[in-house]
């Protein structure tokens, strides 16, 4: 409804008189209203001018006629004093002249009808001059023999009066154009900061504040431009301060303070996640290794120098995961440190922990010079329906056997779990899933408050293999490893959009690959598709995790833009794990961040995990960003999410996945 509102609004002021266009409809007003008055006046007063020459003409004419018939000429003689009329009617001034006896007779005159040779004739109507009369005396000596009515011809007037009009007209027409466009250009200057300040604003809202306004108008203008642009700073400054706190907590809550990775009460809540999620659970392996002797080198070399070696360490572990899809690492204890890959076989995972011992041996030989020093690894695979908690002992268990040899080395766990697929044959299953379009799609709620409003639905895609369906925490950690989760991703959007198109009402998520997100070829699909689909893509949003960002800053940064550009929403899928400074929310438009499950679980009885959430959810809202939540599976945890002002929330608690198809 707030949307609806909203969208509402902007259409109304999207209809609205701009403030140029105001401005200039009075300014032109009111110039125009200065002409037309000042027009009338002059018209006025010309008008007077005319109609009084045309009076003095007309006694000037009877006067004249009035002498001469006086004096020159006998008054008396009808035919000579017809002869003087003639005369001075011929002329063309005159309408009307006519000597007139005693009794008001005619002893001679002439007349002639109204007519202008170059006023039209709605003009002469319009105007109407008055045909003013002029008398004269006809006298001999003392005796009066008549008189001489004279009116003058208004044809000239006319023309005259009208060749005035029309310069008056033209004079106003050239003082308008001029006057409207110097008040146009006066105002496009004057006005010209607040198109740049609608532009910081929208910009603002978009959460960019590097865009400054350096256009320079009047006084007042000059320090509204000056205050956006301190506020802009301003704002800059306090979403980078909230951005650190965010890291800051996260690094206080969920990082191992000396090597950066994840602390021993993070990872066992991620680990409890992975393997104890219906979703998620099995298979995969956990790796416990050991840095044997590291007492002895702490005592050698010093505290300082131990800490080194374990942010050595640390580093490649680190590379180890940024090679592995979906796997994290921690550090438990001392030197102590576990790795989880998810999706993988006991095999597979054996000899890459072979590698990665060789690895740490390297550098821990290599540090402790005279020392004798050796690694350790034990390593557990997960098995459905186990905790986390017997993992770990497995793990601890083969940690322990590894150690009792002399050398650095590594060893399994005998669970009694036969070994799952080895890479061929995951190859094998996932390339012909792909080839025979075996994917399909199950959808899980987000809901919204305690009513549980319908916000979107979660896609999770499955395989479907002789084995059954294979849920997408099994085949998607290997797909990532096999470079085959841009074929999964483009079955995943296709559908996805093909169900919009058969259902207008509902919303979707789907989340992105890594590997999908770096591949161009992939983003080119993607943008094909959602280009195409047309309006049904503004209902689709659009997940990228957050470790995606870290490793794939610029591509990232690329596709996001495009699809914003598109009206695709984006939001931020797995927000907290990938070790990335919340102030990329500043650079990109994303607009929504979905937690990872690890931080919602038991978060009812996890103190620091709520202060950072409530923390979260408050810079995010400041932002317009919404932040959902994974993994609910109690309502005590749900509750909690409530209170803090969750935007929206899925899990087994809320709603389990179901078959799209059904």
């Amino acid at each position: 409804m707030a949307r609806r509102l909203m969208k509402d609004a902007t259409r109304r002021q999207q209809g609205e008189t701009t403030l140029q266009g105001l401005l200039l409809l009075f300014g032109g007003s009111l110039l125009t209203v200065t002409l037309v008055a000042a027009f009338v006046t002059s018209y006025g007063y010309f008008r007077e001018y005319v109609a009084d020459q045309l009076s003095a003409h007309a006694q000037d004419g009877a006067t004249a006629t009035g002498l001469s018939l006086s004096n020159a000429i006998d008054g008396t003689d009808p035919v000579a004093a017809a002869s003087l009329i003639d005369a001075v009617f011929d002329s063309g001034r005159y309408l009307v002249v006519e000597y007139l006896g005693h009794e008001g007779e005619v002893i001679a005159g002439r007349r002639m009808p109204l007519a202008a040779s170059k006023a039209p004739d709605w003009f002469v109507t319009l105007a109407h001059l008055p045909l003013p009369v002029a008398e004269a005396e006809v006298v001999r000596g003392w005796s009066r023999l008549g008189k001489v009515r004279v009116v003058s011809h208004p044809g000239r007037a006319y023309d005259d009066l009208w060749r005035i009009t029309l310069g008056l007209v033209l004079a106003a027409g050239v003082i308008a154009v001029l006057g409207l466009l110097g008040l146009y250009l006066l105002l496009r200057r004057a006005l010209g900061p607040l198109k740049a300040l609608e532009s910081q604003a929208r910009a603002l809202g978009r959460r960019d504040f590097r865009k400054r306004v350096r256009v320079r108008s009047t006084r007042e203008l000059n320090r509204v431009t000056e205050a956006m642009n301190q506020m802009a700073d301003d704002l800059g400054q306090l979403f980078e301060g909230q951005g650190k706190l965010i890291q800051h907590l996260r690094k206080v809550n969920n990082e191992d303070s000396v090597t950066g990775l994840a602390s021993r009460s993070a990872f066992d809540q991620r680990l409890k996640v992975e393997v104890e999620s219906e979703e998620k659970s099995a298979p995969g392996v956990l790796v416990m290794i050991q840095l044997a002797s590291f007492i002895d080198y702490n005592q050698t070399f010093g505290r300082e120098q131990g800490d080194r070696l374990l942010n050595e360490i640390a580093s490649g572990i680190r590379a180890f995961v940024d090679q592995h899809a979906e796997s994290f690492a921690g550090r438990r204890t001392g030197a102590e440190f576990a790795v989880f890959v998810p999706g993988a076989s006991a095999a597979d995972v054996r000899i890459w922990a072979e590698e990665l011992v060789r690895e740490l041996d390297a550098i821990y030989t290599g540090q402790a010079a005279q020392l004798e020093v050796l690694v350790h690894a034990g390593l557990a695979v997960a098995t459905p329906g186990a905790g986390a908690r017997s993992l770990l002992a497995a793990a601890d268990e083969a940690l322990r056997a590894a150690q009792q040899y002399d050398r650095s080395c590594s060893l399994l766990a005998d669970t009694g779990v036969e070994n799952h697929h080895n890479t061929d044959t995951w190859r094998s299953i996932i390339t012909q899933a792909v080839r025979q379009n075996k994917l399909s799609l199950w959808l899980q709620p987000m809901v919204h408050d305690v009513d549980q409003e319908l916000v979107h639905y979660q896609v999770f895609s499955r395989i479907d293999t002789p084995e059954g369906s294979l849920k997408a925490g099994l085949f998607v950690p290997m797909a990532e490893r096999l470079g085959l989760v841009a074929d999964i991703d483009r079955m995943l959007i296709a559908q996805a959009l093909e169900y919009l198109d058969r259902h207008p009402g509902r919303r979707l998520a789907v989340s992105l690959g890594i590997s999908s997100v770096a591949d161009v070829a992939f983003q080119e699909d993607l943008l094909t598709m959602l280009a195409r689909a047309g309006s049904t893509a503004g209902r689709l949003w659009v997940g990228i995790a957050e470790a995606t960002i870290s490793h794939h800053r610029k591509v990232v940064t690329s596709l996001v833009r495009k699809l914003v550009r598109l009206k695709v929403p984006v939001l931020v899928d797995r927000f907290g794990v990938g070790g990335v400074p919340f102030s990329y929310l500043k650079r990109l438009p994303f607009r929504a961040v979905r937690l990872d499950n690890s931080f919602i679980h038991d978060i009812d009885r996890h103190d620091e995990n709520r202060f950072w959430l409530e923390s979260v959810i408050g810079i995010a809202h400041s932002r317009g960003v919404k932040v959902y939540a994974t993994g609910v599976e109690t309502a005590a945890e749900y509750s909690v999410l409530c209170k803090l002002g969750i935007d929206g929330a899925m899990g087994y608690h809320l709603g389990r996945p179901y078959a799209a198809d059904t």
